[in-house]
């Protein structure tokens, strides 16, 4: 698992950012993006995918989250 950052980039679009690596990559897809519920699986515009323990609500932003890769791009 992995220290990553969850923040919106100068172009507004949410991105996932991974500091050991320095790349900050476009998120396209959320699997709980809700008030009551935040997380799960992550995609990427790369096609990699990311999966974050659910939380019980929307965090405010940036936050730093651990996740775990799924698949790799």
């Amino acid at each position: 698992m992995a220290n990553v950052m969850i923040q919106y980039n100068e172009q507004g679009e949410l991105c996932l950012y991974l500091p050991k690596k320095d790349l900050e990559e476009a998120i396209t897809h959320f699997e709980f993006d809700e008030e009551q519920r935040w997380g799960g699986e992550v995609h990427l515009i790369s096609g990699a995918i990311y999966y974050i323990d659910p939380m019980p609500s929307r965090p405010k932003l940036p936050i730093t989250v651990r996740a775990k890769r799924l698949q790799a791009a």
